[in-house]
């Protein structure tokens, strides 16, 4: 028996080190008593942490004609508190030897801040700060008012392919809040007032619907204590169910067409709305689309040299549905034409014959190491739990990623190729190209 239990004994120290490593990060997490939730996933090849406070609060959670509030009181939360005043936030960031910034998305706003581990306390204490005492005037609402709309002038209406996109989930997500753009319409940004801007505040930015993620130089019993010290007595609010409108049928194919005479390159996309979180079909889009070994590439670049790029594009990582697109650039002498009838005879063949052995193998293996690759970073893991969390997920999602990879069979992936290719919402096609300039004329109206 002694013998026996040594033999078990060795077998379990044997497989501890593998056991351990089936979670990809081993993340801790707790949630403290007024609800918000911190996750905390340990590095120390360096004595630095990245800290991010995300708001499961985004651009489709606003009203109807209030477009861009989300991306606005972003921008609106470095104006300062009693304690922090405006300005003040970023430059002791920066005195700390840090950065730091936020973003918007559809699902989620977020905050980061990249620093020394000396600093944690600080930025912990500035940000639960500005979680509960943000402080507005008028003038301030104003100017930042302009430098939204100056930023969509900028990187949206200057921008056609920023342009195109949007037009794009406009038709993708009717009667749905994806197909407003992050950043807001230029109409309605422009009527944004400071009442609007503090009611989203006051009914989203509550502890009990944040997240906070540190990454780094420390671990979970020296991060609570500090949890509890700065961001415990924040007081719960009521916080509204995120509840939105499911996406109308698409029961006529769309295609969008965009001339811009700054587009040098000509593109041609195929977009299909589908579900997300997916393993399935993020292998897919590798298989189709991933690298210069697949699909799409071997077949309109290298054999028919009818493109000088093309790809696949699935993002997993959503609340509710999301995109799975395929593109191509037509070569010199190639016509759009040729390349949209390329991709659908791609597709016609997919839906046919399936996938192959090898080439699910290899997709398995690119994604297992891009994803692993995210453990050499600080803020790489914190921004993956943060927007998978954010957008209703759960850790599990992101822990047991891998493994759920591996185990995807030729099955699997046949079941997405039906679920995006014989969809009954038909896809979305997109062509945009540069704008043709009509040839001269004379007085009389007629072509030299």
């Amino acid at each position: 028996m002694q013998q026996l239990f040594r033999v078990f004994f060795i077998c379990v120290l044997f497989l501890a080190p593998s056991l351990a490593q089936a979670k990809t990060f081993n993340a801790d997490t707790f949630t403290l008593e007024n609800g918000l939730q911190v996750v905390v996933i340990e590095n120390h090849r360096a004595p630095v942490v990245t800290h991010m406070v995300w708001y499961k609060f985004g651009a489709a959670d606003e009203k109807q004609g209030e477009s861009g509030v989300a991306h606005f009181l972003e921008h609106l939360l470095f104006k300062g508190t009693t304690k922090v005043p405006d300005g003040q936030f970023s430059n002791s960031v920066k005195k700390m030897g840090g950065v730091d910034n936020a973003f918007t998305s559809h699902d989620y706003t977020a905050y980061y801040q990249n620093v020394p581990r000396a600093s944690l306390a600080k930025v912990m204490e500035m940000e639960a700060d500005r979680m509960g005492n943000l402080l507005l005037r008028e003038e301030q609402i104003a100017a930042e008012r302009e430098v939204i709309i100056e930023e969509r002038r900028q990187r949206i209406d200057n921008t056609p392919q920023a342009k195109f996109q949007e037009q794009i989930m406009s038709a993708l997500f009717v009667n749905h809040p994806y197909s407003t753009p992050i950043i807001g319409w230029l109409h309605e940004m422009k009527e944004l007032t400071r009442d609007e801007v503090l009611s989203y505040y006051n009914t989203w930015y509550a502890p009990n619907n944040a997240i906070v993620v540190v990454s780094g130089d420390v671990t979970a019993a020296e991060l609570k204590p500090l949890a509890e010290k700065y961001y415990g007595p924040l007081a719960v609010r009521e916080v509204p169910r995120r509840e939105r409108p499911r996406p109308a049928p698409i029961v006529a194919e769309h295609q969008i067409i965009m001339q811009d005479p700054r587009i040098g390159q000509p593109v041609a996309m195929k977009n299909y709305r589908v579900p997300h979180g997916s393993e399935a079909m993020e292998v897919l889009a590798q298989i189709l689309g991933g690298t210069s070994t697949s699909r799409l590439y071997r077949a309109l670049v290298i054999e028919q040299k009818i493109a000088v790029s093309s790809g696949a594009d699935y993002d997993a990582i959503a609340m509710d549905d999301t995109t799975f697109s395929l593109y191509a650039s037509p070569a010199p002498g190639s016509s759009i034409q040729q390349v949209q009838a390329a991709i659908d005879k791609e597709i016609r063949t997919l839906i046919a014959k399936g996938v192959t052995l090898e080439e699910l193998n290899g997709a398995k293996n690119r994604l297992e190491a891009s994803f692993t690759y995210y453990r050499d970073s600080l803020q790489g893991p914190a921004t993956l739990f943060g927007r998978v969390l954010a957008s209703g997920m759960n850790i599990d999602w992101v822990e047991n990623r891998v493994d759920r990879i591996r185990k995807l069979t030729i099955d699997d992936i046949n079941d997405a190729i039906d679920a995006v290719f014989e969809s009954s919402d038909l896809p979305v096609t997109g062509v945009l190209l540069p704008q043709i300039k009509p040839a001269p004329t004379s007085d009389k109206g007629e072509k030299k």
